[in-house]
């Protein structure tokens, strides 16, 4: 009994034994790892944000008549430059037949009052050759003669422009005649020989005939998720990227961020103007859709590290790399962080160009094993 439990403890051994020779054998054959390493870069780098939007006139202005009626001629087209006071278009009027009937009534009441003031003027003159009538009596007669005769050509006048939208003597300024109020080109023109057209009034915002704005003067409009506003404030530089123009870039400033939001989508969108005060000589047509990169910060020709890189200690959270001492060797250094895009960052402080920082997260590479 014995001397079988004597050798299943010695059988026991001898396998522990042979196991732990074999473990220190495999781990011997392992190849040992080595960390691959980077280096910092002499980089710019820039942190923005993104709104999108379209590049429209900084102002648009509407033309609209000052009298309904029918279009009668269309002088211009869209894309053409005009100046202020040039024709765009004339107007048939078509007569509103209460209107037309007021006119007429009213040109009749004063015929009929002037016939009656020059009756008594004739009177009062023949009394006053005649020594009748003081000077003041008759200079009153003919006032009143003259005041009727102007009320009669008055209303002649209106009775005019009601039945045709013009009259004599008007030159220039009659209602029929549309000219354009700017200086610039002519971006739409919403109607044809033959609309109907309504006057502007209080009432009524009117027919718009044409648009004209300034195309020098372009501006950028777009919407910036409320997510990102606060980041953002006015006078910031903005990149306009422009989808139609390939391969170039237009310099902008933020003007006007919008203090009220607005639901889009489930989501709050705010709006924002950015200029273009140096857009050269590229013609950029109104309502192109663009990008806005709004430029937070930027630092240019720094030196730059991955932001994979970068370890931050679970205890403190600042940041640390890992730099190459020696072979297989590494010596941990805290580092000052400056500006990030994302995948750079700029480093501060801690490590130089020539230092070699350890790669923690990317894999680990094996050394190729000895010949």
């Amino acid at each position: 009994m014995k001397k079988g439990v004597t050798i299943t403890i010695l059988i026991f051994i001898a396998i522990v034994f042979f196991g732990a020779l074999y473990y220190l054998y495999a781990k011997n054959q392992e190849s040992p790892i080595v960390f691959e390493t980077d280096k910092a870069e002499i980089k710019t780098i820039v942190k923005n944000t993104i709104a999108t939007g379209n590049i429209v006139p900084d102002e648009e202005v509407l033309i609209k008549p000052n009298i309904s009626g029918i279009i009668e001629a269309v002088y211009i087209k869209a894309g053409d430059k005009i100046k202020a006071g040039d024709l765009i278009a004339k107007i048939k009027v078509v007569a509103n037949v209460s209107n037309l009937s007021n006119s007429q009534n009213q040109v009749q009441t004063t015929k009929i009052n002037l016939d009656n003031q020059e009756k008594l003027f004739q009177r009062q003159k023949i009394l006053f050759d005649k020594g009748v009538i003081s000077a003041n009596d008759f200079d009153a007669a003919q006032l009143a003669y003259n005041q009727a005769k102007q009320n009669y050509t008055a209303s002649k006048q209106g009775f005019d422009i009601v039945k045709t939208g013009t009259s004599s003597g008007l030159g220039n300024y009659a209602n029929t005649l549309i000219r354009s109020t700017v200086n610039g080109m002519v971006l739409d023109v919403p109607v044809k020989v033959g609309n109907q057209v309504i006057e502007s009034n209080t009432f009524n915002e009117g027919t718009t005939i044409a648009s004209v704005a300034d195309v020098g003067r372009m501006i950028f409009v777009g919407k910036i998720d409320e997510s990102e506003v606060g980041k953002i404030k006015e006078k910031l530089p903005i990149e306009i990227t422009v989808g139609a123009i390939e391969n170039k870039k237009f310099d902008a400033v933020l003007q006007y961020i919008a203090p009220k939001g607005k639901v889009e989508n489930g989501a709050i969108q705010f709006e924002i103007k950015a200029s273009m005060p140096n857009k050269d000589n590229t013609f950029i047509r109104a309502g192109l859709s663009a990008n806005a990169s709004i430029i937070l910060e930027k630092a240019e020709k720094v030196l730059a590290l991955k932001e994979a890189l970068i370890q931050f200690d679970p205890k403190t959270q600042k940041p640390f790399v890992e730099v190459e001492t020696g072979v297989k060797k590494f010596e941990r250094r805290n580092v000052v962080l400056g500006v990030s895009d994302g995948i750079y960052v700029q480093i501060k402080s801690g490590v130089k160009a020539s230092d070699k920082i350890k790669v923690w997260n990317q894999g680990l590479k094996p050394e190729a094993p000895k010949p």
